[in-house]
C-alpha cells in the first residue's frame, strides 16, 4: 500500500515520497485541451486546490518524468513555459500597505528568478504588467493563483468590513493586470474558497470562466466513487477484515459519512482530506470539520436569524451564487461555498433552473447541527450527549412523556438573557436540533397539498406529526387536524400520532401537550 498523503500539497513531493496519487490528468488535460486559457475555479478548504495547482505548475514547467505512469504522460507536447505560481495566503496582508508592499516584494523576487530586470520606480501594478511582458519574450505565461480570496476572507471572519474592501481593492488592481496583458499570456488559473462577485474583485478580470458549477470538471477535485473503490482497494480490503465488514459494508459507512459533495447535481465525489484521515486512524470521525470550526458562519447565523430549517432540501435559484458580496453576506451562498451545503438536485422548468441545496453527508450535517445547538442553548455540547440519547430512546420506545420531559430539561437549562422574545422560531429551532442529534429520523417543513407539516418523526412502527405553537397545544392540534397533515401518511403501514405541542412564554419553556392516535 502506498502511503497516503495527509497534508501533501506538493505534486513533486507527492511522487517523489511515493505517496498515493488519485490520477486527475485526464480532467486537467480537458482544462487546455481545446484552447482554454482563462479559468476561476471555487471549492471548499482541504479539498485538493493547492495539489491542483502544483500539478498544473509542473505540467507547464514540462517536467514530463514525474508524470510516468498516469494519464497525460503521452497526450501532450511537454513544452516548458514561464511559470508565475502565487499563493495569497503566505504572503503578508495586515494592512493594504503591507499586502502591496508583500505583491511588489513578490513580483521583484519572481523577476530575478527568471534574471529580468524591472524598473523600481513603478508602482506593483505597472510591474506586475512589465514582468509579464518580458517573461513572455520566448515563451507565453503561465498564472496559477491560489488562495486567491485569502486576505479578504481573514478580515470578513474578523467582522473588519472596512479593512476586507481595501484589501478587495488592492487585489482588483492587481488582478486587473492579467487580462492587460492578454498577448503574453498561455494559460491562467485562479482558485480559492470564496466566489465573490463578479462587479467587486475581478470586475478588470471579465474574462475567466467560471468551472465551479460545470459538469465538465465536477470531479476534478474530490474522489469519486470508482476513484475511492480502486486506489484505496488494499486499503478497504485490510480495515473491512479488521472491523469484521464486509469490504460493501464499510462502503457503505463510508459514503454515509464523506461522500455527497456535488456541483452538478450528478458527479458526487468523498471529501478528500476525511477519507485520507479515515483510513490512516481508522475510524469515523469529524476529520474536515475539525480543521476549521465555522465561529464566523455560526455568529452570521445568529445576528441574521436565519432559519436554520430550511438548510436541508433547500431550493435555490442561480442568483444565489453571484450573491457573495463583502457588504452584504447572503447565508446561504456563503454555506455553499464553504461546504457545509452542497447541490443535491438540478431541476429545469420553463426554463428556470432550480438547484436543491443540502448538507452533504453525515460529517458535516452532525458537527454543523452540533455547533448550532451550542450556540442556541449556549452550552458544551458535552453536557447534553446523555440527555440527548435518551430523548432519542425514549422516541423509539414511544414514551412521550419521557420526550418532552427531557425537551422541558434542556429548556430549563437555557440561559434566560438568549431567548429570542416569544418567536415559535427559536423553539422550533431547538426542537429539530434536538431531534436531529439524538439518532431519531426527523423531516421538518414537509409539504402537504394543504400546507407544511412542522416536524414528522418516524419510528419502526410510528408516525409522529408534530405541531407547534405558542400558547396552545389545542391549537397545535386543531391545525393538525384542519389542514389532514396526516393524509399522505395513511398507506404507511404505521401508527399514526398527532403531537400538537403549546410554548409558554412567560416560562420560556414547554407548557402542555396533547397526543392523538389516528385509528
Amino acid at each position: 500500500m502506498k502511503n497516503l498523503p495527509i497534508g501533501v500539497q506538493t505534486f513533486s513531493k507527492l511522487i517523489d515520497g511515493d505517496y498515493l496519487y488519485i490520477d486527475k490528468t485526464r480532467d486537467i488535460y480537458n482544462l487546455f485541451a481545446e484552447g482554454g486559457q482563462y479559468y476561476f475555479l471555487s471549492r471548499p478548504r482541504r479539498f485538493g486546490k493547492s495539489l491542483l495547482i502544483s500539478t498544473l505548475a509542473e505540467i507547464f514547467s514540462g517536467n514530463k518524468e514525474l508524470f510516468k505512469g498516469l494519464w497525460i504522460y503521452d497526450k501532450i507536447e511537454w513544452t516548458q513555459y514561464p511559470v508565475i505560481h502565487l499563493d495569497l495566503s503566505k504572503i503578508s496582508f495586515k494592512t493594504p500597505e503591507i499586502l502591496e508592499k508583500a505583491l511588489d516584494t513578490r513580483v521583484e523576487k519572481i523577476a530575478s528568478d527568471f534574471n529580468i530586470r524591472l524598473d523600481h520606480d513603478l508602482f506593483f501594478k505597472e510591474k506586475f504588467g512589465q514582468l509579464l511582458e518580458k517573461m513572455s519574450q520566448k515563451q507565453k505565461v503561465v498564472i496559477l493563483i491560489d488562495e486567491y480570496d485569502k486576505p479578504m476572507i481573514e478580515f470578513i471572519e474578523a467582522e473588519e468590513i472596512e479593512k476586507a474592501n481595501q484589501i478587495r481593492d488592492v487585489l482588483k488592481n492587481f488582478y486587473g493586470v492579467i487580462k492587460a496583458s492578454d498577448a503574453f499570456l498561455r494559460f491562467v488559473f485562479i482558485t480559492g474558497v470564496s466566489k465573490f462577485s463578479k462587479v467587486s474583485v475581478f470586475s478588470d478580470l471579465n474574462n475567466l470562466r467560471d468551472i465551479t458549477l460545470s459538469e465538465q470538471f465536477a470531479a476534478l477535485l474530490g474522489y469519486t466513487e470508482s476513484e475511492l473503490r480502486y486506489s484505496f482497494e488494499p486499503h478497504l480490503r485490510e480495515m473491512a477484515a479488521e472491523t469484521g465488514n464486509t469490504e460493501n459494508q464499510l462502503l457503505e459507512k463510508i459514503r454515509k459519512w464523506y461522500n455527497g459533495y456535488s456541483w452538478d447535481g450528478k458527479n458526487f465525489v468523498y471529501n478528500p482530506f476525511s477519507i485520507l484521515n479515515f483510513f490512516t486512524e481508522k475510524n469515523f470521525g469529524n476529520f474536515w470539520f475539525s480543521t476549521g470550526t465555522p465561529t464566523f458562519l455560526i455568529r452570521l447565523i445568529k445576528s441574521q436569524q436565519a432559519d436554520i430549517m430550511e438548510f436541508e432540501n433547500l431550493p435555490v435559484n442561480s442568483f444565489v451564487f453571484e450573491s457573495y458580496d463583502i457588504e452584504n453576506m447572503e447565508i446561504t451562498a456563503l454555506l455553499f461555498q464553504t461546504g457545509y451545503l452542497t447541490v443535491k438536485k438540478i431541476t429545469i422548468e420553463n426554463e428556470e433552473t432550480t438547484y436543491e441545496l443540502s448538507y452533504p453527508n453525515h460529517e458535516v450535517r452532525n458537527s454543523f447541527l452540533t455547533h448550532l445547538l451550542g450556540m442556541y442553548t449556549q452550552k458544551k455540547i458535552s453536557s447534553h450527549m446523555r440527555l440527548l440519547k435518551d430523548m432519542g430512546n425514549a422516541v423509539e420506545g414511544g414514551d412521550m412523556d419521557r420526550f418532552i420531559q427531557g425537551f422541558k430539561s434542556l429548556f430549563a437549562s437555557i440561559p434566560y438573557h438568549i431567548f429570542i422574545g416569544e418567536r415559535e422560531a427559536y423553539y422550533q429551532s431547538i426542537i429539530y436540533l434536538v431531534l436531529s442529534l439524538s439518532g431519531v429520523a426527523v423531516r421538518t417543513e414537509q409539504p402537504t397539498n394543504t400546507g407544511r407539516i412542522d416536524v414528522v418523526m418516524e419510528t419502526g412502527d410510528k408516525i409522529y406529526i408534530l405541531e407547534f405553537k405558542m400558547g396552545s397545544e389545542l391549537e397545535a392540534l386543531a391545525q393538525i387536524k384542519a389542514m389532514k397533515y396526516y393524509e399522505k401518511y395513511l398507506n404507511s403501514g404505521k401508527q399514526i400520532v398527532l403531537m400538537g405541542i403549546g410554548f409558554d412564554a412567560e416560562k420560556r419553556n414547554i407548557g402542555n401537550y396533547l397526543l392523538e392516535n389516528l385509528c
